[in-house]
């Protein structure tokens, strides 16, 4: 009995859990990290307890840091499942479009609306926030794989240039993802007409970027 007891209560926990982190993602992705209370939080979860943020996550940051790894598994995966199919490639395209397609693909998997996109955008733009986001970035593995085959791939750049290249894709593929997101949550017509569509833009593009030439 004591068992079934705990196991309930297990449940219910990681039940409330899950509504917080829903309604915190929502709110932060649609007014901001520091516009919003955890007694907002708690109130659009469902919540009569305004402390139920802290009690089940602690601080903002370890609430933002849960919701940032609640999506990096799955976002990993398909960046794994990218890096291993194009393993014997030599082609600069097909690497980009390992750093490309995760994010539009997962936000395609998951439907209208979502909110990911726009919420990495509001963590990105807090200076403390970008280096807890940047720090879970480069903790997949298929990540440090997919950077190290573009830094073979691109010996002439040196290490600045390629990092400052590598912010700059990161940027393009957060900011496209979250203008289309946040059209499609508002019903309004997109440029691309797919999330495939959107990756394949922002591939264009980051291609021109890594071949662009360095001047200084």
């Amino acid at each position: 009995m004591t068992t079934a007891v705990g196991a309930t209560r297990n449940e219910v926990a990681r039940g409330t859990r899950e509504l917080i982190l829903d309604a915190a993602e929502r709110l932060f992705a649609e007014r901001g990290v520091h516009a919003v209370a955890n007694r907002q939080i708690s109130e659009a979860a469902g919540q009569g307890n305004n402390a139920a943020v802290s009690y089940h996550f602690g601080t903002k940051t370890d609430l933002i840091r849960a919701i940032v790894r609640r999506h990096a598994s799955q976002v990993e995966e398909i960046r794994a499942r990218l890096v291993a199919e194009t393993l014997n490639s030599t082609d600069l395209r097909d690497l980009v479009a390992c750093l490309v397609r995760p994010v539009p693909e997962y936000l395609a998997a998951r439907g209208t609306p979502s909110w990911y996109a726009r919420f990495c955008v509001q963590v990105m733009g807090d200076p403390v926030l970008h280096t807890l986001m940047v720090e879970e970035i480069f903790a997949s593995p298929a990540m440090w794989e997919l950077l190290a085959r573009l830094n073979r791939y691109l010996p002439e750049l040196p290490p600045a240039v390629l990092a400052e290249r590598i912010a700059m894709a990161r940027h393009l593929i957060l900011q496209a993802c979250a203008e289309r997101e946040r059209a499609l949550a508002a019903g309004v017509p997109t440029a691309r007409e797919s999330w495939n569509s959107t990756a394949t833009g922002l591939i264009d593009v980051i291609v021109a970027v890594w071949r662009a030439p360095v001047s200084c």
